[in-house]
């Protein structure tokens, strides 16, 4: 019987999930997993070994290897035969900053998790909003901060302003994870970051304006008017391709809530 395969850390989910030739070449889409696109931006863009590439991921060298020359196989091929390219699927987990071994000493990830030190009580609903001069920030990958909310028993225990530190759109979900939210609301969001937070079970909230203390009281009576299929207009080249996370397929834990 095969070993199961392990699940890959992966630091973020890419921020762009799709990219096409220009004309129509009419070749099928050539599929890259979320740990193979990690592998090539730790290895070519970063500049990380295969075995420090296999040491972030929690896989040995040999595997990191693989996964490498599987990856740019697939690039070749796609930049050589003119098809699409589609970035989805595979057996991961988003980092939440708890990792043992990080090749960045930076990582806003990591700092917050450090600085965050409220505890979260097991029957807490905590809630992010973007955040701006107390309204609710209108464009998720660019928000500077995130207002938290605790919430029990139908009522606001405390509030909590935290910094982003200039974290890019696909940061953005391991920073909530980090923080242990449960539920974001905000304005627009693109399409990568809608999938990260599913795979870190955040519940989203999106399409909503407005006051962000009010939209918070109104979620919490439920009867938060929001749009459930929300996107952001500066990121429409991130739609068009069904994804899926390693969530799906067993590595990761879904957090469900009902109104």
């Amino acid at each position: 019987m095969p070993r199961p395969t392990k699940c890959r850390r992966v630091c973020f989910f890419p921020e762009v999930i799709e990219f096409s030739p220009m004309g129509d070449t009419g070749g099928e889409p050539i599929v890259l997993t979320v740990d193979e696109f990690e592998v090539i931006r730790l290895i070519d863009k970063e500049g990380l070994s295969q075995e420090e590439c296999g040491a972030q991921l929690g896989v040995g060298r040999t595997t990191a290897q693989k996964i490498y020359e599987t990856a740019r196989k697939k690039l070749a091929n796609a930049l050589v035969l003119g098809h699409p390219l589609r970035i989805e699927g595979g057996e991961f987990h988003l980092c939440s900053g708890s990792a043992d071994f990080c090749y960045k000493s930076n990582c806003i990830k990591r700092q917050i998790k450090m600085k965050h030190k409220t505890e979260k009580g097991a029957n807490t609903m905590r809630i992010a909003v973007t955040y701006e001069n107390g309204n609710i920030f209108q464009h998720f990958g660019h928000t500077k901060q995130f207002k938290l909310y605790d919430v029990e028993n139908g009522k606001v225990l405390q509030s909590e302003l935290i910094d982003t530190n200039g974290s890019g759109h696909g940061a953005l979900a391991g920073v909530l994870s980090a923080v242990k939210a449960d539920v974001l609301i905000c304005g627009g969001i693109g399409g990568g970051a809608k999938i990260a937070l599913a795979e870190n079970g955040i519940k989203l909230y999106g399409g909503v304006s407005g006051n962000a203390d009010e939209a918070v009281t109104a979620f919490v009576a439920g009867n938060l008017a929001f749009n459930p299929d929300v996107h952001c207009e500066h990121h429409n080249h991130e739609h068009g391709g069904k994804s899926h996370t390693c969530g799906e397929h067993g590595c990761g834990q879904k957090i469900h809530f009902t109104d």
